[in-house]
């Protein structure tokens, strides 16, 4: 048997914009606590870190109605995705993450989004993960409109980061290009849909699972490092 390997680093690929990335990064930091525990056998100690992804890198500002869109993306009816809906909703609630039932209402493009991630990555790496929930929430929860530099600004407080480092970057094009080279790297390595969990670079877990898929992909890289 080899030695264990304690130390866990993950990525979470993801885009606000997407509903299983709330369950997905809700359900993750359940499992983390899990295997964190002390009470845990042995404990891990797992850094998170948030990726970026864009399902809709083309999308206009001021967004478009949700329903229109996922009826030309995929096909689905109004009845179609109201179930779906329902199912997200009750997913989100398992794992403590609220849900608008009335859904997002529109979608946004979200690079802005994401080049404030990066940089609270860079900057303020202790803060990212309240930052990406924040945002979540202001998505997901309070249908917010997620290309709005206000919405982004509140995001930012809400993390209790600086609003007015946060408004320079808005203000410029930092990190345009560190998101953009980031985006590639995925989707080059074959990812193509959110969310996705990369655990040490080379394990990938793909779409928005259950607390207990998570905590046995973890476990079961650690056992086996």
């Amino acid at each position: 048997m080899g030695a264990m390997n304690t130390d866990l680093t993950l990525d979470f690929v993801s885009d606000i914009s997407c509903p299983w990335c709330a369950i997905g990064l809700s359900a993750l930091q359940q499992a983390i606590a899990q295997v964190s525990a002390p009470a845990s056998e042995p404990p891990l100690t797992v850094s998170l870190r948030c990726q970026p992804f864009e399902l809709n890198p083309q999308m206009p500002p001021g967004g478009q109605d949700i329903g229109e869109h996922l009826t030309q993306k995929y096909g689905s009816t109004p009845e179609q995705q109201a179930q779906i809906r329902e199912t997200i909703r009750q997913r989100g609630a398992e794992v403590g993450f609220t849900f608008n039932t009335q859904g997002r209402g529109r979608i946004y493009n979200t690079f802005d989004a994401h080049r404030l991630l990066h940089w609270a990555d860079i900057e303020h790496p202790a803060h990212q993960l309240a930052l990406k929930m924040a945002l979540l929430r202001a998505c997901h929860t309070e249908r917010q409109a997620m290309d709005s530099p206000e919405v982004l600004l509140a995001a930012v407080r809400a993390a209790g980061l600086d609003a007015t480092r946060a408004q320079a970057v808005l203000d410029s094009d930092l990190f345009a290009e560190e998101v953009r080279e980031q985006e590639n790297f995925y989707t080059s390595h074959g990812i193509h849909a959110v969310p996705a969990v990369v655990i040490n670079g080379q394990h990938l877990v793909s779409g928005g699972q259950p607390v207990e898929v998570y905590v046995q992909a973890l476990r079961q890289v650690a056992a086996s490092a």
